[in-house]
């Protein structure tokens, strides 16, 4: 029931503010969610009203207090001028008009504060969401400007069609949005290094980037020419040799054929090479060297005949016991173990016929002579065909975009170094210096790894029917013995480096955008998808047969030996040349190539793949800076000049006094 005021001397409190105005009741009424700071005004206020409602109940008269804030609003409040229904006895105010009055007072002056405070917020909300909308903006522009700047630089200088060309450009906008490369997981990483290789035409490169340490490497001069020996007269019988693999795996076969004929006093007949069902390559020794040549040059040492004398052709060597394998001959036999076993059959049969005959010779200990005549063969004996010479002369120009020959083409190419070949080469004014790539990521090395490459599934399914027609006794192994786990086999360094990951190498070490590149090797495994990370960074990237017309490649076409030297001569006149697998024959023999006669300015990258399994796993949190320096640093330790250590390969180091010699 209502209450009515029965003391009209009581005056009304005011709804002021705290500066004594009179808060106005609102005309808007809006549905919102209350702010709890309103909550505590709204008790303050109705507990103003329940002192108000017992005011007017209360019989106990009160003086009126005057105040200079005070307004004569609140008298008119509960009393009105005029006539009144209550008699002049009996005035007071009615609770029901005072509470109405008062009420409306009080919700005016929330709705109005909640008002205030709304348009505060969405003010608030209003710059929050324009500095957002500008720095969205802001980088969408940076990255529209910088991928423009990418796509300009795209066209190829030479050795790609227009349709590579098309493809380059597509693969690098995938790049630039973070997606990931074919059969790859380092798209972050290779955005990364497209932005710093875009951002930083103009930065200069690591200042030993195409240097070897020059002082300790210059002391080292070849020396393996020098003989100190007699002729061997080959009287003890005659060496036959059948080499498998390919052409480096058969050149390391010759040469230590010539080593065993030499130390068993035997003559050797002209090595012949396999057919290989993975090489597919029917090749032979003279289509491939130069037979006349390496005959004379080594009648010094031993002696060497083309084919086996009539009264020997018609034997059974199976059958006489004269066959050797490999499964006879331990790997890297020492010299004891031919003179030993093989001296005896030689003795006996008049002839042995070795067949496989890799590394089957150890490197130490070797007499002094007979290790120097290993280099001897490899290093000066061995001399490519006019046909592979002329040919690499071309290739050598093209790459350089100038017919100026370099340090090492005399020793590759031979008289073709000189001679200039009539070709228009108006577009060059001085030899462009150029970097070689050996990216051996070829089936059978991807196969026989037992590594994981990024293709799921459908990868394994296929390197696991590779192993079972051409690794047999690697698939039977695979299935008796528990053998590391691919990701184990990683981490030790184990796999050859992805496409991918020698691209990202390339790029941490400092190799700017524009830098030539002549990538080696046949038949990457995944083809032109997985090649397009280094084809969308490096777009100067050029192969033989980029360089080569078909007619001028036909020759070799089938030939798989053939064009693998022209790889060789590619690789080893480069001004800086970088493996990807240090395992790998032509690596070898391409590095210790360019240390015997490049005099210490030959760079050579030999990656520790070790290390480097280590810094890509962080490939998604690791920052770019951070990368380069660590890939920089794993790198820069394998560079140092050093003397071959004992049983390693006088083919890949012959830092040694057999093949040698120091200077002061």
């Amino acid at each position: 029931m209502a209450s009515i005021n029965k003391n009209p001397d009581t005056p009304a409190q005011s709804n002021s503010t705290p500066n004594g105005t009179i808060q106005e009741p609102g005309h808007e009424h809006h549905h919102q969610e209350e702010d709890p700071a309103e909550f505590d005004e709204i008790g303050v206020l109705e507990a103003r009203s329940t002192s108000f409602h017992a005011r007017c109940h209360s019989s106990t008269p009160r003086s009126r207090q005057s105040s200079p804030r005070s307004s004569p609003e609140p008298r008119d409040f509960c009393f009105r001028s005029g006539p009144s229904r209550f008699s002049d006895a009996h005035r007071s105010c009615s609770s029901e008009s005072v509470l109405s009055r008062f009420g409306s007072k009080v919700l005016g002056f929330l709705w109005k504060r909640r008002r205030v405070k709304r348009k505060v917020v969405w003010y608030r909300r209003r710059v929050v969401l324009a500095v957002i909308a500008l720095m969205a903006f802001f980088f969408l522009m940076n990255w529209w400007m910088l991928s423009r700047l990418q796509l300009a630089k795209l066209r190829p200088k030479g050795g790609f069609s227009n349709a590579n060309s098309s493809l380059i450009q597509g693969e690098l906008r995938k790049f630039g949005k973070g997606k990931k490369p074919p059969k790859g997981i380092y798209g972050r990483m290779l955005a990364l290094a497209a932005h710093a290789l875009a951002e930083g035409p103009n930065k200069p490169e690591p200042k030993d980037l195409w240097k070897e340490p020059l002082v300790p490497d210059a002391s080292w001069r070849p020396c393996a020419d020098q003989r100190n020996w007699k002729p061997s007269g080959g009287n003890n019988g005659y060496i036959l040799v059948s080499a498998n693999g390919g052409m480096n795996q058969q050149r390391v076969a010759v040469c230590n054929a010539v080593l065993v004929a030499r130390l068993l006093n035997s003559t050797l007949v002209v090595p012949k090479f396999l057919y290989s069902s993975v090489w597919r390559d029917v090749s032979q020794f003279g289509d491939i060297y130069q037979e006349e040549y390496f005959i004379n040059y080594l009648t010094p040492d031993i002696r060497i005949v083309k084919e086996l004398p009539k009264e020997l052709q018609s034997l059974d060597l199976e059958a006489i016991g004269s066959v050797v394998t490999d499964v006879d001959i331990r790997k890297e036999s020492k010299p004891s173990f031919y003179l030993k076993n093989i001296l005896p059959i030689l003795l006996q049969n008049r002839v042995v016929h070795f067949i496989g005959f890799g590394n089957r010779l150890a490197f130490d200990p070797i007499p002094f002579q007979l290790q120097r005549l290993r280099c001897r063969c490899n290093f000066h004996a061995l001399q490519f065909v006019p046909k592979i010479q002329e040919t690499g002369a071309l290739l050598l120009q093209r790459i350089r975009l100038s017919p100026r020959p370099g340090l090492l083409d005399h020793y590759l190419v031979g008289p073709f170094a000189e001679s200039v070949i009539k070709e228009e080469m108006s577009h060059a004014k001085k030899a462009s210096r150029y970097l070689a790539l050996h990216l051996r990521f070829e089936i059978d090395m991807v196969a026989h790894s037992l590594c994981n490459f990024g293709g799921g599934e459908e990868e394994r399914q296929e390197l696991e029917a590779y192993r079972e027609i051409h690794f047999p006794a690697l698939t039977l192994l695979k299935k008796t013995t528990n053998l590391p786990s691919p990701a184990a086999l990683r981490s030790e360094g184990l796999c050859p480096l992805t496409p991918e990951e020698a691209v990202l190498m390339l790029a941490a070490l400092g190799f700017k955008r524009k830098t030539r590149i002549f990538l080696a090797g046949a038949h990457i495994y995944g083809g032109r998808s997985r090649l397009a990370a280094l084809t969308s960074l490096y777009p100067n990237m050029v192969t033989k047969e980029n360089l080569l017309s078909s007619s001028e490649l036909e020759p070799f076409m089938n030939f798989s030996s053939q064009l693998a030297a022209l790889d060789f001569i590619g690789c080893s006149a480069s001004d800086a040349f970088s493996m990807t697998d240090s395992g790998s024959q032509l690596s070898s023999l391409v590095s210790g190539f360019r240390i015997y006669y490049g005099g210490g300015r030959m760079p050579t990258i030999r990656p520790n793949k070790r290390r480097l399994a280590a810094i890509f796993l962080k490939n998604s949190t690791i920052e770019w800076k951070v990368f380069e320096q660590r890939v920089r640093k794993a790198v820069r330790q394998t560079k140092h000049a050093l003397e071959r250590p004992v049983s390693r390969s006088v083919y890949r180091n012959p830092r040694c006094k057999e093949c040698m010699c120091i200077t002061d």
